[in-house]
């Protein structure tokens, strides 16, 4: 049962990712080990979508570790676990929570003995900048554990670097670059733990930082931000930006994309105006720009088809269902048209 949800929910959500994205890019998915035991470690820099856009595009069902905030509502919890995700809690969850952690690691420990796959992001926290964080060492503890008490374990680890044109807007590109496997096994010495800890966490965010976009966090940061923002570059195309960093390119300001679509989303808010309404009011409550994007897609991926269902219904009661039926299709063509053809918006 578990299963047949968790691949209904992933239909649904790719699907509807169909709808919401402008494009999405994946690079690097034939690394990925069909078989084996395999540690995706990915940089975070929006909200609960990250896990969810990485796990719609893996063939193989992944499980994943989220903040345990998420888990608060018992229904919410219930359902979540369905789908293999499993809650990390940290000190601001409260000291007495941590010990609770020990339980998950165990679980992880279990998956990874029966080659199944784990999600794991190492940054910690979300966060929009665009360069790779220092990793935590919990995504190595797991891997050295697993290696201890299943010893013919082979792990292998996945850097997943995701980069987003813009995090917080509407519609947006997405590209996620999938890294070359790092065989753990090879690098675990049980009489130097600190020194495989170190090299682990070297080897994985040496990668990262090559498939994400990545400015040194120095006191030139906000300046090359700013000139790649001020230059519209495409961050989705990450060897392109990254070798521009690099070789500190000078950029040229250019002018704003004209949305020439602009007027299709003029149709879908006075077509949508309830689900619409609703947005713009649950959104003023969101207090971190990393999960607007999240709330945005979730609400939205709920609110709009259930209105256009319930708009279709009546439409068929005074008109018949086949007018009812073109009505419910233009609604979905209408978004899906402006969220392919508009622009993504500058980042800022």
């Amino acid at each position: 049962m578990k299963t047949l949800l968790y691949y209904f929910f992933k239909a649904f959500v790719k699907t509807g990712l169909f709808f919401y994205s402008k494009k999405t890019t994946i690079i690097g998915s034939e690394h990925i080990p069909k078989k084996e035991a395999v540690i995706f470690t990915a940089n975070h820099p929006n909200g609960l979508i990250d896990p969810i856009l990485i796990a719609t595009h893996i063939k193989r069902r992944t499980n994943f570790l989220v903040r345990a905030a998420v888990f608060n509502n018992p229904i919410i919890a219930k359902f979540f676990n369905s789908l293999g995700m499993m809650p990390i809690y940290r000190i601001r969850d409260g000291v007495q929570q941590l010990s609770k952690n020990e339980e998950i690691f165990n679980k992880c420990q279990l998956l990874l003995k029966n080659n199944k796959t784990l999600l794991i992001f190492p940054e910690g926290t979300h966060k929009k900048d665009r360069a790779i964080r220092p990793l935590s060492k919990g995504f190595t503890r797991i891997i050295f554990k697993t290696l201890d008490n299943f010893p013919d374990t082979r792990i292998n680890i996945i850097p997943v670097g995701i980069t987003y044109q813009n995090v917080s807007s509407y519609p947006s590109k997405t590209a996620i670059h999938f890294g070359s496997p790092i065989l753990a096994n090879d690098y675990y010495d049980k009489q130097n733990i600190n020194k495989s800890v170190k090299h682990i966490k070297e080897l994985v965010s040496n990668q990262l930082e090559n498939l994400s976009v990545h400015i040194e966090q120095n006191e030139s940061y906000e300046t090359t931000l700013a000139n790649l923002n001020n230059a519209q570059v495409d961050f989705t195309k990450v060897d392109e930006v990254n070798s521009l960093i690099r070789n500190k390119k000078v950029f040229v300001q250019k002018k704003r994309s004209i949305n020439y679509a602009l007027p299709l989303f003029f149709l879908i808010v006075l077509n949508s105006l309830v689900p619409y309404s609703i947005w713009k009011f649950l959104s003023r409550k969101i207090d971190e720009i990393e999960f607007i994007d999240t709330f945005r897609f979730g609400v939205n991926a709920i609110l709009f088809p259930s209105f256009y269902c319930i708009q279709s219904w009546i439409i068929s009661i005074f008109w018949g269902w086949k007018i009812a039926l073109i009505y419910f299709l233009t609604s979905f063509l209408l978004i899906l048209l402006y969220t392919k053809l508009s622009p993504t918006p500058p980042s800022k």
